[in-house]
């Protein structure tokens, strides 16, 4: 894809945000991978480096593969061509030690949450901690409280199954599920999809406040383009199964790439809220007049 632009992972989305650390190895590198199912081509050796304590957010249009690579990256789905390497090792080659290794270290927030509607909040978050760990009962219910509280729920939501909480409610629950183990790595499948204005303002906002609280590695698939700005130290665009864009989200906004700059023209919208707000800091830097 013509007109890729990487830019060095040391840089900082925006000011405050947390930064990779400079002159490591990737803490996950995506290497000429490929995926279809039947005709449809998804990803067609695409490439991409994750650093260590850096936030990527994967952007792009509907339908153009973001999921899908994100599942590739801890081994949901398995590439047709091409390589997942996490620490260095390849994915594809772990074993089961190795992936329960992964698992532990790597937390998951599902598109649609992915809540076990037959199971109460409290073991919903503790969920990982039984297959993973040999926590007590009380150690378990501990650690739930202690992560449900961080993402702004009460201590009586964990006695509480899903359907009865609100779709913003039940995002935190996924959200403090993912944390529970402690993990070095969050990976994020659309964590505000369906949310109203308000509750994708306090998904971003704990996503940061995670980031810096925690500390950790953070992939964010996203259609949402104030979250995607809003949370990321770098931005990842998929066109046409490949990245046609990695670099820092400011650096994204001058893109002379056609595609990248017909992506970014019609979310101008969702941008200008940003610099509106002064999410970003600063005058917004585009003149659209």
């Amino acid at each position: 894809m013509s007109g890729t632009v990487i830019a060095n992972h040391g840089e900082s989305g925006r000011s405050g945000h947390h930064r990779a650390v400079i002159g490591t190895e990737p803490v996950i590198e995506v290497r000429g991978l490929c995926k279809a199912f039947g005709n449809r081509v998804l990803l067609d050796h695409a490439q991409l480096q994750v650093f260590p304590g850096e936030t990527v957010a994967i952007i792009g249009a509907s339908g153009s593969g973001k999921s899908v690579f994100l599942k590739l990256l801890v081994g949901l789905l398995e590439p047709d061509e091409g390589e997942v390497l996490y620490k260095g090792k390849r994915v594809a080659d772990l074993d089961r030690a190795g992936l329960d290794k992964l698992h532990r270290e790597v937390g998951y927030v599902f598109q649609a949450d992915a809540m076990f509607d037959s199971m109460t909040v409290l073991d919903n978050v503790g969920y990982a901690l039984r297959e993973h760990t040999k926590m007590s009962d009380e150690e378990i219910r501990e650690r739930a409280a202690e992560c449900i509280v961080r993402v702004g729920l009460k201590l009586e939501d964990l006695d509480k199954f899903p359907a009865s909480l609100s779709g913003g409610m039940r995002k935190r629950a996924a959200l403090a599920r993912a944390i529970a183990i402690k993990p070095e790595i969050i990976l994020y499948d659309e964590p505000t999809q369906g949310l109203d204005p308000q509750n994708i303002t306090r998904i971003a906002e704990m996503i940061e406040e995670l980031q810096t609280e925690l500390p950790c590695t953070s992939v964010v698939v996203t259609h949402d383009m104030r979250t995607a700005f809003g949370v990321s130290n770098r931005i990842a665009m998929l066109h046409e199964a490949r990245f046609a864009y990695i670099g820092t989200p400011e650096a994204l906004m001058f893109s002379e790439d056609r595609p990248v700059r017909e992506f970014i023209d019609e979310a101008m919208e969702e941008i200008r809220e940003l610099f509106d707000a002064g999410t970003l800091g600063g005058a917004n830097p585009i003149d659209t007049t």
